[in-house]
């Protein structure tokens, strides 16, 4: 089915501005969809919910500042990683923390959590502008999940009832295609300065791989353990 859909624009609305027959489109997406794509009534529309559907309608009215659209068919999809939480450290650069969620997204990870650990060299990150990045991506890719991104403790992570998992290049084995865990977990990697001993102790008993063999940057580790899940 996103087969069918892959040379469509996509647009967000908020679950509450559909109803059983029409949809609300309105401020950045309005605009996007009427003053920047040039969409008149009659033209056809592909929305998502971020809750799995894409609907396509048909504009019925455009006022000023937002649109109303009929909807015409209905397409359904399943969240494939649901139970999978990237859990991303904060970053010196920015421009690599938006990469990282970008490329994942674009992978269909829909679940993240920023953390700060004793090493972490990092600015602040601002989470709107994270959750702005993961809508276009969202969109850019056809997905049909809203990510989700949170702030979150190393500690709260790790003792939540959720398995771990840890990627540390110091690792004795490997992540391979076959180690998928498609269970509830929590994906740690490590920040660019590394764990402190003191959160190494914390790991003992979770498990643990590498990537690859060579040192990998943080943001170059998390696109590649999405690339391996590789969820469609």
């Amino acid at each position: 089915m996103l087969e069918h859909l892959s040379n469509i624009e996509l647009f967000y609305t908020s679950p509450n501005l559909i109803s059983e027959k029409e949809i609300l489109l309105s401020e950045d997406e309005f605009k996007h969809a009427v003053k920047v794509m040039r969409n008149a009534v009659g033209n056809d529309l592909f929305i998502t919910n971020g809750k799995g559907d894409i609907f396509q309608t048909k504009i019925s009215v455009i006022k000023k500042n937002e649109l109303i659209a009929e909807i015409t068919d209905q397409f359904k999809y399943k969240n494939q990683s649901e139970k999978i939480i990237f859990c991303i450290p904060k970053l010196k650069n920015p421009d690599r923390l938006k990469y990282a969620i970008e490329k994942s997204v674009e992978l269909g990870i829909t679940n993240f959590k920023i953390f700060e650990s004793k090493y972490t060299i990092s600015k602040s990150s601002n989470i709107k502008r994270l959750q702005k990045i993961a809508l276009a991506a969202m969109k850019q890719s056809i997905r049909s999940f809203l990510p989700q991104i949170e702030f979150d403790t190393l500690e709260d992570i790790l003792e939540s009832e959720l398995e771990v998992i840890i990627f540390n290049q110091n690792a004795k084995n490997k992540f391979k295609v076959e180690d998928k865990y498609l269970k509830p977990a929590h994906f740690i990697f490590g920040p660019e300065g590394g764990f402190a001993k003191s959160e190494l102790k914390k790991f003992i008993d979770v498990q643990t791989f590498k990537l690859a063999h060579n040192r990998l940057r943080t943001e170059t580790a998390i696109v590649k353990c999405a690339s391996l899940l590789s969820i469609p």
